[in-house]
């Protein structure tokens, strides 16, 4: 199994610390679009965490279970109201099952780039593949590495520097890894989340071998296109 990052320190602080992902209008759009593709079905999430988009979606009628590694997390989404009623198993997405089919799984926030290596992330995609009905969508939101914005040389690059918070990713090309690091000078503590980068296409490739094939892709939850200047993506493959 793989090492949790996110243990009590980071569960207690996690709601409180990802800005623009956890502002009502963000989470409304990722509902409306996750909503609409669940239909009538039950929706698997991998990484739940502390229930952010779970609870709303579970609030529109749909069922969802969920799968996350971290206890601490999930005690998160356990004590907010209507989280004692969504299912979860505790174990690494990439392999842990659950009972039942499902119409949608989704993975949210870069979480897949927690699996650091390409076979976990492979293994990632045919775990979904087995979980979903015939005709089903895994969705990923995950975003593009900013290898443009690095100089030659560097391998440090800052996404967040505030009062409260200084944020940048390490990057080693070797190993296509990316490393989150985050510092509060409230407190002075810091953290780390280490992750492996992927690029569309790999992802896409992922999926075929897992069965599935690129129903579409855009550039965020509102259905903006993909381009060149996309920061992230929000892309859907269907099973047969």
């Amino acid at each position: 199994m793989p090492e949790n990052q996110f243990g009590e320190e980071v569960a207690a602080r996690y709601d409180d610390t990802i800005g623009e992902y956890g502002e009502p209008t963000a989470i409304e759009a990722a509902v409306d679009f996750l909503a609409e593709l669940a239909g009538e079905g039950a929706a698997l999430e991998l990484g739940i965490g502390t229930g952010r988009i779970a609870l709303p979606l579970a609030a529109r009628g749909v069922p969802v279970h969920g799968i996350d590694l971290s206890e601490a997390m999930v005690a998160r989404l356990r004590a907010k109201p209507g989280g004692e009623q969504i299912p979860v198993a505790i174990g690494d997405f990439a392999t842990t099952r659950v009972d039942g089919t499902f119409s949608l799984a989704y993975v949210v926030f870069n979480s897949i780039m927690n699996l650091r290596t390409q076979e976990a992330q492979i293994a990632c995609f045919e775990n979904v593949a087995a979980h979903l009905e015939p005709r089903s969508c895994f969705v990923a939101e995950i975003m593009l590495p900013e290898l443009e914005r690095l100089a030659p040389g560097e391998r440090f690059l800052p996404f967040d520097v505030t009062p409260e918070h200084l944020g940048f990713d390490e990057y080693d090309f070797v190993r296509q890894a990316l490393t989150s690091h985050h510092y509060y000078p409230g407190d002075g503590s810091y953290a780390t989340f280490p992750g492996r980068y992927l690029w569309p296409s790999e992802l896409d490739l992922m999926a075929r071998l897992a069965g599935m094939e690129l129903r579409e892709r855009w550039g965020d939850w509102g259905r903006e296109p993909f381009t060149a200047e996309s920061t992230k993506h929000v892309s859907v493959w269907q099973n047969p």
